[in-house]
């Protein structure tokens, strides 16, 4: 079972880039963050959306020292085919990253993301680091997409814990700039003194008595009374 912390199996396959087809491998990218983009196949519904996003995210993606690389069972001529009937009308430039041909899911398999009975992969998303070790593996089913915010996220966690030279650990819902926790001997049971969630729910108790409603907020308790207006002449 593969597993993070785990070298990335290599592969060379082959892709079409930039109205081009050419081999792709691994070693490509040595010295490189690196995500690889599975997803089930050309010409469905989830996936131009998903691919568009990453694009028009993709200057960012580079600017974190990162690239992308996005994988289906089809061909390179379904991939062009694709990209010039739909995909490059979608977003500005087309898809800027290579979409690799991965036929009968020989690469799916080893990473397993292959779904034999379908014939397709499911959605597979695998952060690699610059010494080609596998730091993050999510699947999901094909119905659901994934958020391009949430992988920018995720790719900037683990370089701050890289430069932290693991002296840093990333708390729930961190984005850069916000503090991070450095576990030790003098954090422990203390984490509620250096970091709270920024979750709080709104109104999450309605209590109802003497049919005023009063609202409960998380924060502040509660607010003003909505009282029942009385009928005139009600005593």
């Amino acid at each position: 079972m593969l597993k993070v912390g785990e070298k990335a199996p290599d592969f060379e396959l082959q892709a079409f880039h930039q109205n081009t087809f050419k081999q792709i491998k691994l070693a490509d990218y040595a010295g490189k963050w690196l995500i690889l983009y599975f997803y089930p196949a050309d010409f469905t519904f989830v996936w131009p959306t998903e691919l568009t996003a990453v694009a028009a995210q993709y200057a960012k993606i580079q600017k974190l020292g990162a690239e992308i690389l996005a994988i289906s069972v089809d061909t390179v001529f379904a991939h062009k085919t694709w990209h010039e009937q739909e995909l490059s009308k979608m977003v500005k430039g087309g898809i800027p990253y290579p979409m690799l041909s991965d036929p009968g899911g020989k690469l799916g398999t080893t990473y397993e993301v292959y779904n034999p009975e379908a014939g397709l992969h499911n959605r597979g998303q695998f952060i690699i680091d610059p010494d080609g070790i596998i730091q993050a593996i999510e699947v999901l089913n094909a119905p659901v997409g994934r958020n391009v915010e949430e992988l920018l996220r995720q790719i900037e966690a683990f370089q701050c814990v890289r430069e932290s030279k693991g002296t840093e650990a990333i708390p729930a819902g961190w984005v850069p700039g916000k503090e991070t926790l450095k576990p030790g001997p003098d954090l422990v049971c203390k984490v509620c003194t250096v970091w709270e969630s920024d979750w709080s729910p709104l109104w999450s108790i309605v209590v109802m008595e003497n049919f005023d409603f009063r609202f409960w907020n998380a924060d502040s308790g509660f607010k003003t009374p909505q009282r029942r207006r009385e009928r005139k002449g009600n005593k």
